[in-house]
């Protein structure tokens, strides 16, 4: 069957989110080691370890798990969108967990300064909001395919948190005949349920659309339980493991034309 509808993941598919975590992580962490005479790669890590161990001590963990929210956007959204209470919640929790989070970190290489963490909880989400990263084949290669394909942006996450990516990249969103954000729908990648959902909105059948994506649990999997061709983009080589196989493994978007050629006849 022809396909006719491309669907794409958006962090770390075509916007660089993981550069942009690393890069805010990074200025902020050279602010906080110069202040408490620490070494930023260490503070770094302590950060991250210990808002990793906060966010599953959380009632909501198990619902940011299921939406696909993770530890470090927790770090800079607020929550505000979305209709389910758990929403509410994280917006409730939020404040605390980003200033626990690097008071912690700060604490646990000695150094016990809560105005200090408060500050570096605070520089953190504005420097991730001043670093939008798109991966340098992403429009290009957009640009292609919307003469051919009906285009969909089915992405996990907190509403208003994927939308301030959205806006922060504000040429992206037009390429798309509909985007669907899983904290809008109540069910994040890989709910069958989801994938339905937006096969509906683009009036295809799972035969007909393609999922591009860079996480096997979520986007491979999810395509692959409604029985549509799922593309893995593996950037870096990662070696996979377990039993989640993608359809086609492509190293980079520029890739996608070619096989989706193939595919095509």
């Amino acid at each position: 069957m022809t396909i006719r509808a491309v669907l794409f993941d958006l962090d770390d598919t075509l916007l660089w989110d993981e550069r942009s975590i690393k890069e805010a992580f990074e200025s902020t962490c050279r602010v906080g080691a110069e202040a408490a005479g620490l070494d930023a790669d260490a503070l770094e890590a302590s950060v991250r370890k210990e808002a990793r161990a906060l966010y599953e001590s959380y009632e909501t963990f198990s619902f940011t798990q299921m939406i696909g929210i993770n530890p470090f956007e927790g770090l800079w959204g607020n929550f505000t969108h979305g209709d389910h209470p758990m929403f509410r919640k994280l917006e409730q929790i939020a404040p605390g967990y980003r200033r626990d989070a690097w008071t912690r970190g700060l604490a646990a290489l000695g150094v016990d300064d809560p105005e200090l963490g408060a500050k570096l909880a605070e520089l953190f989400p504005a420097q991730r909001r001043g670093l939008p990263h798109v991966y340098e084949e992403t429009f290009e290669v957009l640009d292609i395919l919307r003469e051919s394909y009906k285009l969909l942006l089915l992405t996990n996450g907190s509403p208003d948190l994927q939308q301030e990516k959205l806006d922060g990249v504000p040429a992206i969103a037009p390429y798309f005949d509909a985007i669907v954000i899983s904290g809008h729908f109540g069910e994040g990648k890989p709910s069958p349920r989801l994938f339905r959902h937006a096969m509906d909105k683009l009036g295809i059948s799972a035969e007909e659309g393609v999922m591009v994506g860079d996480k096997l649990t979520t986007d491979i999997q999810g395509a692959n339980g409604v029985g549509m061709t799922s593309v893995w983009i593996n950037r870096h080589g990662i070696e996979r493991t377990g039993d989640i196989v993608p359809s086609h493994e492509i190293a980079s978007l520029r890739d996608l034309i070619p096989l989706l050629n193939r595919l095509n006849g």
